[in-house]
């Protein structure tokens, strides 16, 4: 029979080892095969706990390795420079090395880096926690140079959106990450030319879009044939993208249809949680000038649905509702809360523009059962506009009526009317849509300090003539461009405004005010088409005090500036109404 090679190989290496004879066939006698295995047995022992030993040793480094590349594989799969990974080594051994052993860091992932005019600001994942702000550095990495670190600015987190992230202004064209973070650093993108977020209509399947840098007039449509809204993971590739007719352009919102496989992909994406775990791209909107030269704007834009349009509802959940945009006015915000909530305001939506005082300790002191507060985070500059036309949107479903005023405005009924009459005088006539108020500018009315009472009880002399007016609209008759300039939006058509006689409703406006809370307004404007105070622009603008200028430089009679009329009309009504007859305390 014939054998295999493998066979005959194994035949001749048993013959070589059983004989001590080069012509020896056989494998010995007993006796010497006995003394050969006894021999044999010591060192085949030590072979099998060499053995033993190097497998346990390649588990225990396996293992290793299995730990580090899943706790650090992000890294392991980038090209930091290695400054940056000694940087989040010592940052995570002294945090570690000062705390607890069961106390253990978040670690988040940036999704976008924005660079605003002072600051750098980095918005996370959904899901994202974080610890206090001196628990983490922001880090950038410059090209063949260690990394910077900088402590935080500040950190907001809010259960319904991402966490923001503001850090120091950096060295320019720098990407920015966060020693908390295991990703790698990101590019931060333009605020001044960049799509920074998108609103889902179901009731006429649009998108709306919110973006800067296509320089549209203020106040007027522009031209929509010009542009064509983008949607996609990655904007970059064309072939990967769908896009959509421009249905209307105006300031900084464009509006298009929405196509049907992005509502489709919405549809499967909403309620679930693979927004805030998946590790795949997220859907973006953008807007791309059409014709020769396009171009698309940078996004960070993820389209987010607005609740459901309910065409069988007769009856909206809240008659009046309020809006703002707001920076650094925290210790206003409780009595004109507490106000407004006396006289008929029962929902608030406060878009936070950047504040950096005691806007989150405020709101969380108040009894959330009483007052319905809504904060939303807002980080864009110069986008006031837009920021109401966002909030008329989310606040249509639910409110009957919406007042576009700011926190040191406060509406005053002179006569015997309340809100609710007012408001209900103009509800069951559909061809009104905004009911426009006049405002009193007041002074300092002699003071130097803030008034501890208040700013309704603590400012009594105004201009004698009304500046300009601010408006209450019904959001359902809003025009679809959504145009609103100084607090005023365009109306569908046959849709027309009326204006409120001063002796039925009125706003009184703390405008001017002592000069520690006057002064701060220099730090910039919210509005789009306001130029700040430092700009040598519309200096005889309404917008600012007159004849004060650009410099912040208080004026030797600015206690007694703007002072006309005395008017005590909203203090005497604060005092009846507000006043704790035990203790004569107001309730701010």
């Amino acid at each position: 029979m014939a054998i295999s090679a493998k066979e005959r190989k194994l035949s001749r290496l048993g013959s070589c080892k059983g004989s001590p004879g080069a012509g020896g066939g056989g494998l010995g006698s007993p006796a010497a095969r006995g003394h050969r295995a006894a021999a044999a047995t010591g060192p085949q022992r030590r072979l099998f706990a060499a053995l033993f030993a190097f497998l346990c040793a390649g588990v225990v480094v396996l293992g290793g390795v299995h730990v580090i590349g899943a706790s650090f594989r992000p890294v392991l799969r980038t090209a930091w420079p290695s400054a940056t990974l000694n940087a989040i080594s010592t940052d995570s051994q002294a945090h570690q090395a000062g705390s607890a052993a069961d106390t253990v860091l978040p670690s988040v992932q940036i999704r976008h880096a924005v660079a605003l005019p002072d600051q750098v600001l980095l918005i996370l994942k959904d899901g994202s926690v974080l610890p206090a702000t001196d628990q983490f550095k922001c880090l950038y990495s410059p090209a063949n140079s260690s990394v910077l670190r900088r402590s935080p600015l500040s950190a907001v987190s809010l259960p319904d959106g991402p966490s923001l992230v503001h850090c120091p202004a950096g060295p320019s064209d720098v990407a920015v990450s966060l020693s908390l973070s295991l990703s790698p650093p990101v590019a931060p993108l333009q605020w001044d030319r960049l799509v920074y977020t998108a609103l889902i209509e179901s009731r006429d399947n649009s998108t709306v879009v919110f973006a800067k840098g296509m320089n549209l007039r203020p106040g007027r449509l522009g031209v929509a044939s010009r542009y064509e809204c983008v949607f996609g993971r990655d904007l970059s590739k064309p072939k990967h993208v769908l896009t959509s007719p421009v249905i209307s352009a105006a300031q900084e919102v464009f509006r298009c249809v929405t196509p049907v496989r992005i509502r489709r992909y919405l549809r499967m994406t909403t309620g679930t949680n693979s927004k805030g775990d998946s590790d795949e791209k997220p859907m973006l909107v953008s807007i791309r000038t059409k014709g020769r030269g396009s171009s698309t704007l940078p996004s960070i834009a993820q389209p987010e649905p607005l609740p459901r349009y309910n065409r069988h509802r007769k009856q909206k959940k809240h008659s009046m509702c309020v809006c703002t945009m707001l920076r650094n006015q925290a210790r206003f915000l409780r009595e004109w809360i507490i106000y407004h909530s006396h006289i008929g305001v029962q929902r608030w939506f406060i878009y936070d523009n950047n504040s950096d005082d005691d806007i989150e300790q405020v709101l969380n002191s108040m009894d959330p059962l009483r007052y319905n507060v809504t904060r939303y985070l807002w980080p864009w500059m110069k986008s006031q506009e837009a920021g109401f036309a966002h909030c008329a949107l989310r606040a249509r479903e639910s409110c009957e009526w919406v007042g576009f005023i700011d926190v040191d405005e406060f509406l005053h009924f002179p006569g015997n009317q309340t809100l609710e009459d007012v408001l209900q005088n103009y509800s069951n006539r559909p061809q009104i849509g905004e009911l426009r108020t006049s405002c009193h500018s007041f002074g300092p009315s002699g003071r130097t300090k803030i008034p501890k009472k208040g700013v309704t009880t603590g400012y009594t002399c105004r201009l004698a003539a009304p500046e300009r007016h601010k408006s209450i609209v019904r959001p359902d008759l809003l025009n679809p461009s959504l145009i609103n300039v100084v607090h005023h939006f365009h109306l569908k058509e046959r849709v027309r405004y009326v204006n409120i006689g001063q002796g039925v409703m009125l706003i009184n406006h703390y405008k001017y005010q002592v000069w520690e809370v006057f002064k701060d307004k220099f730090s910039g404007r919210v509005a789009t088409y306001v130029a700040d105070w430092q700009d040598e622009e519309n200096v005889g603008s309404r917008d600012r005090a007159p004849g004060l200028g650009t410099k912040p430089v208080e004026p030797e009679d600015w206690p007694r500036r703007f002072c006309e009329v005395y008017d005590t009309g909203l203090k005497d009504f604060v005092q009846k109404m507000f006043t704790d007859p035990d203790t004569g305390h107001l309730p701010w």
